[in-house]
C-alpha cells in the first residue's frame, strides 16, 4: 500500500484526488481500527497515478517573537510503483542555504533513506534513522514529516466525525509503527468529500500536544489531484511556526529515476 507525500517533500498526508465527487465510505460493522485503515486507504488510493511533479515553495520560518526568515525552494517528486515516493528539495535562497539539496526515498516500515548535500562542505550527509525526529533545515517540520506517508508506517483508529472549517470530516488517529519516531500519535482531520487532510495534531513521546499542521487553499490539477497551496505548522511548546506556500505545480514532466540518484545531489544547480 502506498502513501502520501509530505513536502512533495512535505506533501504527505496532504494530497488526494477527486475520482468520486461524492463518495460514501461504508464503515458500518467495522472496528475503529478497521475503519481508520479504510479511511486512510481511500485517501491514499486517490493520490495514485500522478507520475511525477515539480513545484516551487516559499518557506517562512517564525521565531517566538514573530520574526521571520524566508527561503525559496524547488521541489521534485517521483512516484515509485511498489514503494514510497522519491522527493528532492533544492534551496535557492537565501545565500547561506543556497545550493543545499535534500533527497528522500520513502518506504513502509523500513526506514526512509535520506541525504543532505551541504555545498559549503561539498559533501553528502546521510541522515541517520535515529535522527529523523530532528528539525528539517531549522523548520518546525521534522525529517520524518517530509517523506511520503506510507500506509504501513502507521496503525490507525477511527475516532469520530466532526465539522472542521465548514467541512464534514473523519477524525482518525495514526500511531507510528517505525522505530525512532518523535511522535506517539497523530490525530488527523480528513474531509469526507475529497479525502484531503485538513488538520493534523502531533503528540510527542510523552503524549503531549507538540505541533499542529493546517492545510489551506487546495486546488485541483489534471481534473483529479488536489494540492494544498498553504501549510502552516505551529509548535505549541516553543511558540515557533513554519508556513509553506506552494505554486507553479507541474505534472508528468520529463523526470526520471536518474534525477533522484545520489550523484544528482552534487550536480543540481
Amino acid at each position: 500500500m502506498r502513501k502520501k507525500p509530505f513536502l512533495p517533500l512535505l506533501t504527505g498526508l496532504l494530497l488526494s484526488t477527486s475520482l468520486n465527487p461524492v463518495y460514501a465510505l461504508q464503515l458500518d460493522g467495522l472496528t475503529p481500527e478497521e475503519a481508520g485503515l479504510k479511511i486512510a486507504a481511500e485517501s491514499d488510493r486517490r493520490d495514485t497515478g500522478f507520475g511525477n511533479s515539480t513545484a516551487n515553495m516559499t518557506m517562512v520560518l517564525r521565531n517566538r517573537k514573530g520574526e521571520e526568515s524566508v527561503r525559496q525552494i524547488r521541489n521534485k517528486t517521483l512516484e515509485v510503483p511498489g514503494d514510497g515516493d522519491k522527493s528532492m528539495s533544492i534551496f535557492d535562497e537565501p545565500a547561506d542555504v543556497k545550493g543545499t539539496v535534500s533527497l528522500t526515498y520513502s518506504h513502509g516500515l523500513k526506514p526512509d533513506d535520506q541525504w543532505l548535500y551541504l555545498p559549503a562542505l561539498k559533501r553528502v550527509k546521510r541522515i541517520n534513522s535515529k535522527n529523523k525526529s530532528g528539525p528539517f533545515m531549522g523548520s518546525e517540520f521534522a525529517f520524518e514529516d517530509i517523506g511520503s506517508q506510507e500506509i504501513g508506517k502507521y496503525a490507525y483508529k477511527y475516532i469520530s466525525d466532526e465539522v472542521y472549517n465548514g467541512l464534514d470530516c473523519y477524525i482518525v488517529e495514526r500511531y507510528p509503527q517505525y522505530k525512532f519516531s518523535g511522535y506517539t500519535r497523530q490525530v488527523t482531520w480528513i474531509d469526507k468529500a475529497e479525502f484531503r487532510a485538513q488538520k493534523i495534531d502531533f503528540y510527542d513521546r510523552k503524549n503531549a500536544l507538540l505541533k499542529t499542521l493546517k492545510f489551506n487553499n487546495y486546488k485541483k490539477y489534471l481534473d483529479q489531484y488536489w494540492r494544498a497551496h498553504t501549510m502552516n505548522m505551529v509548535n505549541h511548546q516553543t511558540g515557533k511556526s513554519t508556513t509553506l506556500r506552494w505554486d507553479n505545480f507541474q505534472f508528468r514532466t520529463d523526470l526520471t529515476e536518474r534525477d533522484f540518484d545520489q550523484s544528482a545531489l552534487k550536480r543540481i544547480r
